[in-house]
């Protein structure tokens, strides 16, 4: 099996699942914090949302510095509804299937940096990039069903049942 096919299949799998915990997340709260070193909940989302593009960056650039000389010029957006959170979400996987289409396994073998204000602090294979953007969506949407349920809001199932919902996610 490629690895595009088998990142394609993962992305397609993670996609519900996070379709899934963004649909449940209250409106309203975007300043919820639950503890004063936590990130702010509309942040929160926003992350899990945007998080899959990252695999397009992987794939289409070679380096990224999260704090270029001059300051990032990225915000992110800012999201008020369920509706305009889903569409982010939609829109993020749209550009990692489109990207991981349009890329070969030879690609994802060459390197790729993360700089900080200029300074690399990680290079690795693109496959090794998108396959811990995986595992760093995986941990941050686990976030986000902590601040679901400390916000009164049922928490679905994601891997297996939850308290709320006793059933398995669909394939």
């Amino acid at each position: 099996m490629k690895m595009t096919d088998l990142f394609s299949a993962q992305l397609e799998r993670e996609a519900k699942i996070s379709r899934r915990v963004l649909e449940r997340v209250p409106e309203g709260r975007a300043d919820f914090k639950p503890h004063e070193k936590s990130m702010p909940l509309g942040y929160l989302t926003t992350l899990v949302a945007s998080m899959p593009s990252w695999i397009a960056l992987a794939i289409t650039l070679d380096e990224l510095d999260i704090n270029p000389p001059g300051g990032s010029k990225y915000k992110p957006k800012d999201v008020s509804t369920n509706r305009e959170l889903i569409a982010m979400g939609d829109e993020a996987v749209t550009k990692a299937r489109a990207a991981l289409e349009g890329t070969t396994d030879e690609h994802l073998l060459t390197r790729w940096k993360l700089l900080v204000a200029g300074r690399v602090v990680a290079e690795d294979p693109r496959h090794v990039v998108i396959a811990d953007t995986f595992t760093h969506l995986a941990h941050h949407r686990g976030q986000l069903t902590v601040y679901l349920r400390l916000n009164g809001a049922l928490v679905p199932s994601v891997y297996g049942p939850s308290a709320d919902d006793r059933g398995f996610p669909s394939a």
